[in-house]
């Protein structure tokens, strides 16, 4: 079994790298292997509602080399998903929301199918407020993709400023702990 991890931050060392790896701490206490990629920080571009992912129903974008491409075939391959960002004005960072819109177009081309029962989780690194927006935003898209949306202790929010600060967060890193514990326990029953 694997799980990637999408980082939505710029900072490839920043709190949401870092609660990303504690989720992923516990999926490979249970033998699940782990990717993180990093999506934060690409040039990448969102949807430009051509619908030439209708037409070629190939499972890709039409915009060529931004990266998108090659995270949506490892998000295809893989048994489960997390979705991490920072809180960009109360939402999820530009890059995060062009895999997500143009993710989800792709995925609506070829069926609906693409990311249909994989495990999933989002989490999100916030500084003070507007994580469950952003957190929200993540989770709508899992939810139009017909993935199984894992639950935790509390919603998927730790909070930080500074990269390292999360981890002084231990109610947050704790329900980083019990997402990646449940996770492990679905992908384990599933895949059975």
């Amino acid at each position: 079994m694997r799980v990637v991890g999408i980082n939505g931050s710029p900072r490839r060392e920043g709190n949401t790298s870092i609660i990303i790896k504690a989720v992923f701490k516990e999926l490979e206490k249970n033998g699940i292997e782990t990717e993180l990629i990093q999506l934060g920080g690409l040039p990448v571009r969102g949807c430009m509602a051509c619908m030439k992912c209708f037409e070629k129903q190939n499972g890709k974008c039409i915009i060529p080399n931004d990266g998108i491409n090659d995270i949506i075939e490892k998000m295809v391959k893989a048994d489960g998903i997390i979705l991490g960002s920072p809180v960009y004005c109360a939402d999820v960072t530009p890059e995060m929301k062009a895999l997500l819109d143009r993710g989800a177009l792709i995925s609506h081309a070829n069926g609906g199918a693409l990311l249909k029962h994989k495990v999933v989780g989002a989490v999100t690194a916030v500084r003070r407020s507007g994580g469950l927006h952003a957190f929200d935003t993540m989770n709508h898209f899992l939810h139009i993709t017909e993935s199984f949306l894992v639950g935790a202790s509390y919603w998927n929010m730790v909070h930080g400023l500074e990269p390292g600060d999360v981890e002084r967060d231990e109610e947050g890193m704790k329900n980083m702990q019990v997402l990646g514990e449940n996770m492990a326990w679905l992908l384990k029953r599933i895949n059975n």
